[in-house]
């Protein structure tokens, strides 16, 4: 059952997605050839509870760190640990933060150091197809309309849409109604109602959609061992609109990267 928000949960909602979207800067501040994910995980974790907020991923389901990090051909749900980060890699960094009762929850994959031409088109057109899905996401329109977006705009350029990962309601718990699968059909699944609240997260594959799950019960990795690139960000339904309760602004802060991506989903500028 969809659990529709009122304007003031929003805005609590919005307090977490920002705690997200800060940690994520944070994150972004120490990612270099050398850095151990384990080292990534525990700033996350430091600077979430430094907030007054507590890591959303921690114990959810028996999650034992702070961040998921995939790197290059996982997709998601690795598991931080003691191998560095090399030059070349990409690592996909998913993070969550409950605060006030909701969550908050999104994702961001990084280059670290300089990437090759082909990796980076990957992660510019992940990135692109989250936007393109988040315009689906209005008054009336369904969850395949989103989907169908975000499918076709991938699978244009070739791609691997994965099929069994998919996005999800926000609330309360990390994982609420509807499921929002990044493939579909257009006028398809549940309608969109003022006041719901989503994560939107296209997971993409270089080669194909098909996936595996290691024996540690999480880790997911492409089936042929190309990289993965996966973007999320937290969506109401305001007026009738989808509005961005999470942001990129503090990564790009910290990467000193130019962009007004996020501006046609804000009703008032973002204040760093």
């Amino acid at each position: 059952m969809i659990k529709i928000k009122t304007r003031e949960e929003i805005e609590l909602m919005r307090e977490s997605a920002l705690i997200v979207s800060k940690t994520l800067g944070e994150v972004a501040k120490a990612i270099k050839p050398g850095v151990t994910t384990l080292q990534l995980d525990k700033i996350a974790e430091e600077y979430i509870r430094d907030q007054g907020a507590v890591p959303g991923f921690l114990g959810l389901y028996d999650f034992p760190n702070t961040l998921c990090m995939s790197p290059n051909s996982q997709v998601v749900h690795g598991i931080p640990n003691n191998d560095p980060l090399v030059e070349g890699d990409i690592i996909s960094i998913d993070c969550g933060a409950l605060k006030n009762g909701f969550y908050g929850d999104h994702a961001y994959t990084f280059a670290v150091g300089e990437i090759d031409v082909e990796t980076e088109k990957l992660l510019k057109i992940t990135k692109e197809s989250l936007y393109v899905g988040i315009r689906e996401f209005k008054l009336n329109n369904r969850v395949g309309d989103v989907g169908y977006a975000i499918q076709k705009y991938c699978e244009a350029h070739g791609y691997g849409v994965v099929r069994e990962l998919v996005g999800h309601g926000l609330g309360k718990k990390m994982h609420e109604d509807p499921e929002m699968p990044n493939y579909g059909r257009r006028g398809r699944g549940k309608k969109f109602v003022e006041g719901m609240v989503v994560a939107i997260e296209p997971m993409i594959n270089m080669g194909t959609q098909r996936i595996k799950q290691h024996r540690d019960g999480w880790t997911i990795t492409t089936l042929d061992g190309k990289p993965s690139a996966h973007f999320e960000h937290d969506v109401a339904l305001v007026d009738g609109k989808p509005e961005l309760l999470s942001t990129f602004a503090y990564i790009y802060e910290a990467l000193g990267i130019k962009s007004n991506e996020e501006e046609e989903f804000r009703k008032e500028a973002l204040v760093l």
